[in-house]
């Protein structure tokens, strides 16, 4: 009990001092979270003054083991939120990818994992949320209070206002995962595969608890299906010199793996899914030298950064008599029976491999407005990190991903570069619903339009 008052006094604490550098932000000037991390990656300008102080909203506040539930400050990692639920046997319903991805950051901009076909998206498992608006409220909001922002709030990026307080379901898990990686050759099998276990959360019978997916060629293509497991055994481990996305790789059939539930948890972290390459994480001789801390997403994101800063890249491929190239970082999400002709279209179009597959179905009846997707319909999750040599006008290959997305009846995620019109961001991205929740939580203005984040890059 004195930890829960303890952690109780210091999220109080901690609000009341963003409070107090919310209202010493100038008048006319955009209010701004103050992130010592960022899994964006669209280029934005360069901004004067400092942001909010959310150093007091890093915690998690209390866990309810009998309620299976979590109160959560918004800027606590997703690292430290599963460190504390696992031990008690318990994990959020989804886990996004990457450690250092904030619960707030996941709600408020989409999260996905491989228990999202039937678990949803993060935002899904979220009871009630305290939100500090663009007018300086802290307000509850959930499905029965102030329930419009509720729903808005998903996909906001934080133009509707930061997440301070979560209270969020918990699921039981066990201590082991075993896995399965199946082969397929062809993207036709693959994706009625996938479509069938997402249907019946079912394999050979068993009831599964994980799936997702890589495609390497149209040739080469997996199925990753995790079950969860008491019983004790050896283990792999992926965070030395072996890396998880090359052991999915086999000639054919089926091949199995083991892990424990918090390795699996962060199976993509160590080496940032493959995009840990670039940097030569992954040269055998480099990774023997590389201190095992230092392998994980947030180094190289920050590497990725001062990469981006500094040009190195584009400097590279000038001395080499290339130009520069453009990045295409992206999510989207197409319906399950779009998947193959989806898959075929990038695979023929855009120079880019290994792709990361993931179904979901939204749990919700109602559906979330600001990324109007069909409840109860399955999707794909379709993910691709890398770059292409630049096009004749500025984010060629994007532009060219945005309509095939829209002509397969999908969706794209905001965490990057887009180059919507502002009339065709409004049709997919709920505009008239923005509005109206914009008006009524930031009459002011006083935090940034969504379409001039996500697209102008403010």
């Amino acid at each position: 009990m004195p930890a829960l008052v303890d952690a109780q006094r210091a999220h109080a604490a901690g609000v009341q001092r963003l409070l107090e550098s919310y209202r010493a932000v100038p008048d006319g000037t955009a209010v701004r979270l103050a992130k010592p991390t960022s899994n964006l990656f669209r280029t934005r300008t360069t901004t004067q003054g400092r942001g909010l102080d959310t150093s007091g909203l890093t915690g998690v506040i209390a866990i309810d083991t009998r309620a299976r539930t979590a109160e959560v400050a918004g800027m606590c990692t997703y690292d430290d939120l599963v460190a504390a639920t696992l031990r008690h046997g318990l994990a959020p319903l989804v886990v996004p990818q990457l450690k250092t991805i904030t619960l707030g950051g996941a709600v408020t901009g989409l999260g996905i994992e491989s228990t999202s076909f039937r678990n949803g998206l993060p935002h899904e498992s979220v009871l009630e949320m305290d939100i500090l608006t663009g007018a300086g409220e802290v307000l509850t909001a959930s499905p029965t209070e102030h329930a419009d922002l509720y729903r808005a709030f998903p996909n906001s990026y934080g133009t509707l206002g930061y997440a301070v307080r979560l209270r969020i379901d918990l699921e039981p898990v066990t201590p082991f995962v075993t896995l399965r990686h199946l082969r397929f050759h062809s993207l036709s099998d693959l994706a009625d595969a996938l479509g069938r276990l997402a249907q019946t959360g079912r394999l050979d019978g068993v009831a599964i608890d994980y799936l997702d997916g890589v495609v390497f060629s149209a040739e080469e293509s997996y199925l990753c299906v995790g079950v969860q497991t008491d019983a004790r055994g050896a283990v792999s481990d992926y965070t030395g010199q072996q890396i998880y996305y090359r052991s999915i790789q086999h000639d054919t059939g089926v091949t199995d793996d083991r892990l424990t539930i918090h390795d699996y948890l962060w199976r993509w972290d160590t080496d940032w899914f493959w995009c840990s390459q670039p940097f030569g994480a992954q040269d055998r001789r480099l990774r023997r030298i590389w201190p095992k801390r230092y392998r994980s997403s947030s180094v190289y994101s920050t590497l990725m950064k001062y990469e981006q800063r500094f040009r190195v890249g584009d400097r590279i491929e000038q001395l080499r008599g290339r130009p520069p190239r453009e990045r295409v970082v992206q999510d989207i999400e197409v319906p399950m029976e779009r998947c193959a002709a989806f898959l075929r279209w990038f695979l023929d179009t855009v120079p880019i491999t290994p792709i990361w597959l993931c179904p979901l179905r939204l749990q919700s009846d109602v559906g979330w407005p600001l990324y109007p997707m069909e409840p109860r319909r399955s999707y794909v999750n379709v993910g691709f990190w890398s770059t292409v040599p630049i096009g004749s006008v500025a984010g060629a290959t994007n532009r060219r991903i945005e309509r095939a997305v829209r002509r397969f009846e999908g969706h794209k995620s905001l965490y990057s570069d887009s180059y919507y019109s502002r009339e065709e961001f409004d049709e997919l991205y709920g505009g008239d619903s923005y509005r109206a929740v914009k008006k009524r939580y930031d009459p002011d203005s006083r935090l940034l339009d969504l379409y001039a984040k996500a697209v102008q890059r403010r």
